[in-house]
This record gives C-alpha cells, structure tokens and sequence, in this order.
C-alpha cells in the first residue's frame, strides 16, 4: 500500500480542486446526484443492520462502505468540494476564481439532494409496499430519526443550533479526512483503510451529515413524521451546511494546506510560469 506524505497528497488536494471548479455543470451534477443516491443507500443499509442486530456499533463499521463506493467512482459529495475547492482559489490557480468555487457548491448541492431525495422516496415505497401500508420496522426508525433530526434541536432554542452547528464542524472535520484519505494511498486498499475509518467514527458519532440529512428529511416526512420544510431548514440543513463548511475547511483543508504547501513539489505548470 503506497503512502504518499502530506507535501506529496497536498498538491492532489489542491489538482482536484481545481478540476472540480472547471468541470462541466453536466458532469458535476450527474456525479453529484450519484454520490448523493450512493450515501442515502449507505445510511438506509446501515439503519437497517442496527435494527436487525440491536448493535449500532456494526451498523456504523459497514457504512462508510457507500462513501468508498462513491470516491473510488470519482462522484462528488458537498462536504468534499467544500474542503477542495477553495484550494484551488488560496493556490492562484489560473482561471480560478471565488464564483467559480460558489458555482461549484451550488451544483454539487443540487445534484446531492437530488440523488438523496430520489433514494428517499424508493425506500420509502420498499418501506412501505408502495404506499399500502404503514412503515415496516426499519422504515418506522428512519422517519423517526427524520424527525428528530429536524425538530429535536429545536427544544432547546439557541443551545440547540449551537449543538447542531458543532455537530456539523465535527462531522465534516471526519469526512473530509476521508475524502483526503483516498489520496494518501495510491493502491485501491489503502485509500479503502484510510477512508474507512473517519467515516466510522462520524456516523458512530451521529454527528450531522448534510447529505445524509438530504436522505432522512424526506423521508421523514414520507414516513410519517411531523414537521416542515421550514423546521427541516432552519433547524437542520442551513446550520448543518456551515458547520460542514466550517469544519472541513478549517480542520482538514486549511490546515494541511498551511502546513505542508511550503514543501509540496512545484507542478510543471506553475514551474513554466514563474
């Protein structure tokens, strides 16, 4: 299993975000809506395992599972453009510019939801044979954690938000570590080993994914929960996307980029160009 040291995956960092942010809107919402369905499949399965087993710990060790599926493809999740994108802008690449990285999100965002939302609304017909009877058990738990997602923090007013922000920090803190952690190998296991562990521990956590929040929203709702696309905002997604932003940017991104830039090889280009 090769490893690369941070001077050497730090330029990778900072390459990919670069070829995010000139990617066409087609190819970066189609993989976006993939990453979003392939995470919203990973939460379902490991809901799924925690109820037939009564061990959450096992549930959460098998997750990460869709997260390697979707990075070893090359789709794309808003928690990993939000760390790698705005590289490519600190960097100077050429061309590169902060409506660039904004268009990037916003696409990335859009196509995440979509997948997500799509994968809520099959599992809620496979939960619930087509509408014709009430959840099974799996699909009882599901609408049940859609709902107390969204509306749970609300009880407690500004110490919630507050909660829910960090949550969301340290989620993405995790998650982005595993995004950089598929650079740090250059064999298909060590990526699979260093992506796999981050992603354990955040979902163990239960810390607040905006993707997989993506999925449990509607859900939620389809399934019987009671709240509104308004509770669902401002009392999940909207501090949930910043805490994210945050976390990874300021956790993972930034910091290996000041760290180890200094000492990252000089790419052709920027060699040619000095």
């Amino acid at each position: 299993m090769a490893y690369l040291v941070p001077s050497e995956f730090v330029t990778k960092m900072v390459d990919a975000g670069e070829s995010k942010i000139f990617m066409s809107t087609r190819d970066t919402v189609i993989r976006a809506y993939m990453a979003g369905a392939i995470l919203a499949l990973a939460a379902a399965f490991a809901v799924s395992v925690n109820v037939s087993t009564g061990v959450p710990i096992v549930g959460a060790a098998l997750f990460p599972v869709g997260f390697c599926m979707l990075y070893l493809f090359g789709f794309d999740l808003l928690t990993g453009v939000f760390v790698l994108s705005p590289l490519a802008w600190i960097d100077r690449r050429p061309g590169v510019t902060l409506g660039g990285v904004l268009r990037n999100w916003g696409l990335v965002f859009i196509g995440n939801f979509a997948g997500a939302f799509t994968v809520a609304v099959m599992m809620s017909i496979v939960f619930t044979f087509g509408f014709s009877s009430p959840p099974d058990k799996v699909g009882q738990i599901i609408g049940t954690i859609g709902e107390n997602r969204t509306v749970g923090y609300a009880a407690h007013g500004a110490a919630g938000m507050l909660t829910l922000f960090v949550r969301g920090m340290l989620c993405n803190w995790m998650v982005s570590a595993g995004v950089v952690g598929a650079m740090v190998s250059t064999s298909v296991s060590g990526k699979v080993i260093a992506m796999w562990m981050p992603i354990m521990l955040f979902f163990f956590m239960t810390f607040e994914h905006s993707i997989v929040n993506m999925f449990l929203f509607p859900s939620g709702l389809l399934l019987g929960g009671k709240f509104t696309i308004m509770d669902y905002l401002i009392w999940n997604e909207i501090p949930t996307v910043v805490g994210n932003l945050v976390g990874g940017l300021a956790f993972t991104g930034l910091t290996l980029y000041a760290t180890h830039v200094k000492t990252a090889p000089k790419r052709e280009r920027q060699r040619l160009a000095a």
